[in-house]
């Protein structure tokens, strides 16, 4: 790694949060080379050789050019999809695979970089029970849960444990009328279980008797635990009737949030927790590239900052 090298930022063309660090970034004098992964081959081209001595070569945009031997840290957020709309089925399906596998070997192979986070790691914390596990393993609480596709076992599941909530696996959207929308957590009963549960796999979780929501990021060693209040179940669902006040992490709850990333090998990462009538923290899940910065103004808290010097790879 060289103090001088860029920080390569690879996402889509309207992220504000990039373009907040990016602009900080750029305030202290250091490099940068955005990039969407989703503009190769068109306007994205890489050439690359793989020695003893490691990757070696460069990578270019419209109006930049990035040594890959000198990257010194790659900010993955969220890069749109390769796409080849002029080939056929076929042939666009191998070059989607050759894409993903060659461009996104080498950006995953940079000697002496720091990745905010790595891809891989991204991939393999987005998996909800992955996670789970995880955190039982560092520590934290988390509500008793059933992944399943037999609806006899979601049924005795939520009679055994009374309240329980619906969540997706996973968060692809849907298009109603035309406008994108998001699977939604939900209040599930056992008399709405059907036969439909045996078609894929769903997520049940006892729902946990809340007070408030706490949102925590973790930047580098830097830790921003944030209370959120209000009437929601999910929070995310309107952030017009929230609020926020900075909060002091209970015992424990540090080291299990270390524990969490070195497990995964994050070294950002946004957790969410629910804290019940007696105190307890349960740990809901931890999104390794999820958004922040819109709590900085609600907070004061300097996120912003602990992320341009995390990525600029700053110390003291």
């Amino acid at each position: 790694m060289t103090d001088v090298g860029p920080v390569l930022v690879v996402t889509i063309k309207d992220d504000p949060t990039a373009d907040l660090v990016i602009v900080e970034l750029h305030d202290r004098g250091v490099p940068v080379v955005r990039l969407d992964s989703g503009d190769f081959p068109h306007a994205l081209s890489v050439a690359a050789t793989i020695t003893s001595d490691g990757v070696e070569g460069s990578i270019t945009t419209p109006s930049r050019t990035a040594d890959l031997s000198k990257v010194r840290s790659l900010y993955y957020r969220r890069p749109s999809g390769f796409a080849f709309p002029h080939l056929d089925e076929q042939d666009a399906r191998f070059a989607v695979t050759q894409a993903r596998y060659g461009l996104g070997g080498i950006m995953a192979s940079l000697p002496g970089c720091l990745y905010v986070n790595h891809p891989h790691r991204i991939g393999d914390a987005e998996f909800k029970p992955s996670g789970l596990a995880a955190a039982a393993a560092a520590g934290f609480l988390i509500p008793p849960t059933l992944v399943t596709s037999d609806p006899d076992a979601a049924r005795a599941f939520i009679k055994r444990h009374g309240l329980a909530i619906y969540k997706p696996l996973s968060a692809p959207l849907y298009r109603v009328d035309g406008i994108s929308c998001t699977v939604e957590v939900a209040d599930v009963t056992a008399d709405e279980i059907d036969d439909a549960v045996a078609g894929t796999a769903h997520l049940f979780q006892q729902r946990v008797d809340k007070v408030a929501d706490f949102r925590v990021t973790v930047i580098g060693d830097r830790i921003f635990p944030v209370r959120i209040d209000c009437d929601l179940l999910d929070w995310r669902t309107d952030y017009s009737k929230l609020t926020y006040s900075v909060a002091t992490l209970p015992p424990g709850i540090t080291e299990a949030l270390h524990a969490y990333l070195a497990h995964f090998g994050l070294v950002f990462g946004a957790f969410d927790f629910a804290v019940d009538r007696q105190g307890r923290w349960w740990f809901l899940e931890c999104n390794p590239s999820g958004q922040w910065y819109w709590l900085e103004p609600e907070t004061g808290l300097p996120m912003l900052t602990a992320m341009a010097d995390l990525l600029e790879r700053k110390t003291g």
